[in-house]
């Protein structure tokens, strides 16, 4: 059996709600185009997933009006403590599927850096956003859920960074989930012009104990020639969600696009972070952490594609699966043919807490070209008898030996993550979900 994939929305319905939006009406023709298209396009295959009664579809509401914000300290709860109230300048939230805040200095405003919520930023930049826009990084008919994000997309943010423009400081997203019957169908669009730099973290965040609704997420990085950009991400949704999450990276010459991902949601995900390295010299380091417990299901795949000359890849994921949870890590070094010196390394590793839980990592090396390096390695694995033994004959209990056997495992990839804020935010994260 397959769960039921007709849409409930129709074209007048996606018409009257980028009216709604107060879009531009290159936006509106281009989510009624998207809908026609996603009945005929399949749907994602990961491997060694079967997702068929997996529901990506239907939902209780499209869109859910929330509260805004005057200010920071008008957050509450666990959103207020990820975010600096007295300090942060540049941020952008999103209450459920309202645009709710969104601050940006006075220096980096002159030097034409543009934040700003994804339905404005259609109307007052148009050029750039219809430029990019599912264009390089997610096409719209490349899979059933990504022509269904373009035609239903209802929150997001535009991040446009000129030449030359070097940002010190995080430009931090927060996106707040409290409303259970809210889908998030979000769209973050990264623009990095030559030679700019900037550091973007971006935090999803379910204060819910279950939703009722589907998240589908789509973010793309398009970094120029000799730009520099980090992404950092931590994403908590709450269980009950059935998630695709789609991050796409396009590199130019000379280039670095820097992931680093705490992958903590307590629902079903799909998750696919795919990095073109177009120009030659570009690199990319993802990394990416995550813990499954319950009986949750999740397939990550990391897929680094090395289209010019002399390019670098490294891929680093750890997880921890509790209970019955299950994870699939696919890991690609693609290679494609002409690029000659690059290199594509990887690395896998899964560690098991029950006889339930089960985990699989599996490498893949596709090389089209003979000069070039590549390696990987994989390993998945339950909690060492000994280890634990050793630990509970020192006085410590065995759910203290267990919590300090994961921070132990989760530790050579959090602490290599580029921004503080992410790895602070992600400790206390793997904190709460190891003692739950």
């Amino acid at each position: 059996m397959t769960v039921e994939t007709k849409i409930a929305m129709t074209a007048q319905d996606v018409r009257a709600y980028s009216k709604q939006m107060n879009e531009a009406d290159w936006m509106t023709d281009f989510r009624v185009e998207a809908l026609e298209k996603v009945e005929a396009l399949p749907m994602p295959t990961p491997d060694k997933t079967n997702i068929k009664k997996w529901n990506f579809t239907q939902f209780p509401t499209h869109s859910v009006e929330s509260t805004t914000y005057d200010s920071l300290k008008d957050l509450l709860g666990e959103a207020k403590g990820l975010v600096d109230a007295e300090k942060q300048e540049n941020i952008y939230v999103q209450h459920n599927n309202t645009p709710a805040y969104v601050s940006l200095s006075e220096e980096l405003t002159a030097r034409g850096v543009v934040l700003t919520d994804i339905f404005t930023a259609t109307r007052d930049y148009p050029e750039l956003v219809q430029q990019y826009y599912m264009t390089d990084g997610v096409a719209v008919n490349e899979n059933k859920l990504t022509a269904l994000h373009a035609a239903l997309m209802n929150g997001g943010v535009f991040l446009y960074v000129p030449r030359n423009v070097v940002i010190e400081e995080p430009i931090q997203v927060l996106y707040l989930h409290d409303d259970a019957d809210a889908s998030l169908f979000n769209h973050t669009l990264i623009v990095a012009e030559e030679s700019s730099h900037v550091t973007y973290v971006e935090n999803y965040l379910s204060t819910v104990e279950e939703a009722n609704g589907l998240a589908n997420i789509v973010t793309e990085v398009i970094a120029k020639d000799n730009a520099k950009v980090i992404f950092g991400a931590v994403d908590v949704l709450a269980k009950g969600f059935t998630a695709y999450v789609a991050r796409r990276g396009m590199a130019g010459r000379d280039t670095r696009i820097e992931w680093a991902l705490g992958l903590m949601n307590d629902s079903d995900t799909i998750a696919e972070n795919i990095t073109h390295l177009v120009g030659d010299n570009a690199s990319s380091d993802f990394k990416m952490v995550t813990i499954g417990r319950g009986d949750q299901k999740q397939n990550f795949t990391t897929d680094i594609v090395h289209h010019g000359k002399d390019t670098d890849a490294f891929i680093l994921k750890h997880g921890v699966m509790k209970d019955q949870a299950t994870a699939i890590f696919n890991g690609v070094g693609r290679i494609k043919k002409h690029a000659t010196r690059s290199n594509a390394v990887q690395e896998s590793r899964i560690l098991m807490f029950s006889d339930k839980a089960r985990g699989d990592a599996n490498p893949i090396l596709l090389i089209d070209e003979d000069e070039v390096t590549a390696g990987h390695a994989a390993s998945v694995g339950r909690v060492d008898p000994a280890q634990l033994y050793y630990l509970m004959s020192r006085g410590i209990s065995k759910e203290e030996a267990e919590r300090l056997i994961v921070h132990g495992f989760l530790e050579p990839v959090v602490s290599q993550l580029p921004v503080e804020g992410v790895k602070e935010q992600l400790t206390a994260v793997i904190e709460r979900k190891v003692r739950a």
